[in-house]
């Protein structure tokens, strides 16, 4: 399934380089306020404050899942053991890392220097996707794997899987902003760089998902890293690189977040951008003390990613196909006279459908989310 929509994903990527282009837009944001207008920009501010929010609180588990793990080796106690010293509580933990780390870095107006962790974070994916093939290819005695299922149970099961595949394939918010950012932003050379990238990360994906669910089976854990035992020391150091990348894209989610909530105030105040250097001040760490508790203890309390993923996944596949597919229509038909029948209706009727299935994939992931919970 994965690689069937990766051409839609591909394709959304460049939609948005071109939309951008032509607009002189250099935000995701101020993209679709360009092109489709004032309702459809601010729905898509609140879609992108909601996404960033969600995936923020996502975070936050992935770090006291890991640390889970690297504590009970630490401790040299087995998993489960009860009795553990106070400071070792899942809650205590993250509480800790939150505030020693992540809420020291998401302060600051600029983030120009999280450009220095990227590196780590490529190094760290590769790593556990390695480790994962590793462990499949020569399992350790004690990992006994489930059931192997070889087909989907249902249909249904099918479609719930896209909002996953929607959620590890978002990067389309952050994409305008860096094929502006490029020394020569043209969309033919965007469209090989974002098509080299999205196979680097199918391979990732599919070198993890596969290896994981061969080596576990049905019983495989939504994050595949807890699958494993506590007292592996190359799994430990995969969670410990989990963990470092988590702790930098947690501040820079927020900032695209905080972005938006800053812009959307401003209007509705009607208050010009420039404003003293006080006031903004005094908003953005206003701004970051709230959305970072909010986040922190609804982490705290939602022990389960997959949950936050399933809902998220719904809103990822908005910025994958639904507004990228209504800027492409409202920018052809703006175009109408210059380009030619044949091509117009071609590039029209694609928009419509990557608003087809970007709405589908969001509304049967919003049904599941009220639905499922309240029928169980």
């Amino acid at each position: 399934m994965a690689q069937s929509m990766l051409v839609f994903i591909i394709s959304g990527l460049v939609i948005l380089a071109y939309c951008s282009q032509a607009s002189n837009e250099r935000t995701y944001q101020e993209v679709v306020w360009a092109v489709c207008g004032k309702l459809t920009g601010v729905l898509c501010e609140v879609a992108i404050a909601i996404y960033t929010f969600g995936t923020c609180i996502a975070f936050l588990i992935i770090i006291g899942d890991q640390q889970d793990k690297i504590i009970a080796v630490m401790a040299k106690e087995p998993e489960g053991a009860g009795g553990n010293p106070w400071y070792t509580d899942r809650k205590f933990t993250i509480s800790l890392t939150a505030f020693l780390f992540i809420l020291p870095l998401s302060i600051p107006r600029e983030i120009g220097f999280q450009k220095y962790a990227s590196f780590l974070s490529v190094v760290g994916t590769w790593y556990v996707t390695a480790i994962v093939i590793i462990k499949y290819i020569w399992p350790d005695k004690e990992m006994t794997p489930g059931d192997i299922l070889t087909r989907p149970v249902s249909w249904m099961a099918v479609f719930n899987a896209m909002p996953t595949i929607c959620f590890g394939f978002q990067c389309h918010v952050s994409s305008v902003p860096i094929f502006n950012s490029m020394q020569r932003p043209e969309v033919k050379t965007w469209g090989g760089v974002v098509t080299a990238a999205m196979v680097i990360a199918l391979a990732v994906y599919m070198g993890t998902g596969v290896c994981g669910f061969l080596a576990f089976g049905a019983s495989v854990d939504p994050d595949v890293l807890l699958s494993y035992p506590s007292n592996d020391v190359a799994v430990a150091v995969a969670r410990a690189f989990i963990i470092l990348s988590v702790l930098s894209s947690y501040s820079i989610l927020h900032f695209c977040g905080r972005a938006v909530i800053e812009g959307l105030w401003l209007r509705y105040q009607g208050m010009p951008v420039e404003e003293d250097v006080g006031r903004e001040r005094r908003r953005r760490v206003l701004q970051t003390l709230v959305w970072f508790l909010l986040t922190l203890l609804l982490a705290l309390f939602i022990p389960d990613i997959g949950k936050v993923i399933s809902v998220i996944g719904g809103l990822a596949a908005c910025f994958i196909f639904v507004f990228p597919g209504l800027c492409l229509i409202q920018a052809k038909l703006s175009e109408m006279e210059e380009v030619k029948p044949a091509s117009w209706w071609v590039l029209v009727s694609y928009g419509v459908l990557l608003v087809t299935l970007g709405a589908f994939i969001f509304g049967q992931t919003t049904a599941n989310a009220i639905f499922v919970d309240l029928l169980a």
